[in-house]
């Protein structure tokens, strides 16, 4: 990391979000972990690739709040700061919409996400793949790593070569251990 880019990063102001990501403490994830966890490994899955952008970073803080707890109020996320705003239509992209199959949305992201949207996702979909690491259910984890085939690599070549050969990577290990607990 530059001189310059530890000075962006120093100047990002990350305490009210991390705040509003405990909302999700207690909350469990499908995937394994829990929610509150999983949105500082988001974050720092964006820094390990050299995202910095202050937006971005504190999206990722607070990308599953709308989704994940339905009486959140929205004003709490749009108060915080002059880059709330931001920070708000930017995780309002990688929301899931009511009503949405999980195979819209990942279009919907696909073809018209913004490029920190996209960025997001992967950084998201690296933390989940993980995640995959602890859990027993192999229909969860074979419908995974094909919807991360069909709908998350596409995006990853798109905007981050080194978040895509991650996410092949997480990919040929989940489905190495498919079939090792499929073949006992």
């Amino acid at each position: 990391m530059t001189s310059h880019e530890m000075m962006l990063l120093k100047g990002t102001y990350l305490a009210p979000y991390m705040q509003l990501a405990t909302l999700l403490i207690g909350k469990t994830r499908d995937g394994g972990g829990n929610m509150f966890r999983h949105q500082f490994d988001t974050m720092a899955t964006l820094v390990d690739y050299g995202y910095i952008e202050s937006v971005l970073l504190k999206a990722s803080l607070v990308h599953d709040v709308i989704e994940d707890i339905p009486e959140f109020n929205h004003n709490l996320l749009l108060s915080i700061d002059f880059e709330s705003p931001a920070v708000y239509e930017l995780v309002l992209q990688v929301t899931r919409n009511p009503g949405e199959t999980k195979a819209e949305f990942l279009t919907r992201i696909k073809e018209s996400g913004s490029k920190n949207a996209k960025i997001l996702k992967c950084a998201d979909r690296i933390s989940n793949m993980i995640a995959l690491g602890f859990v027993i259910n192999t229909e969860f984890i074979s419908r995974y790593t094909d919807e991360t085939v069909k709908f998350i690599f596409p995006i990853a070549e798109e905007v981050d070569k080194n978040m895509f050969r991650e996410l092949e990577s997480l990919v040929s290990s989940r489905r190495k251990y498919l079939s090792l607990i499929i073949q006992t």
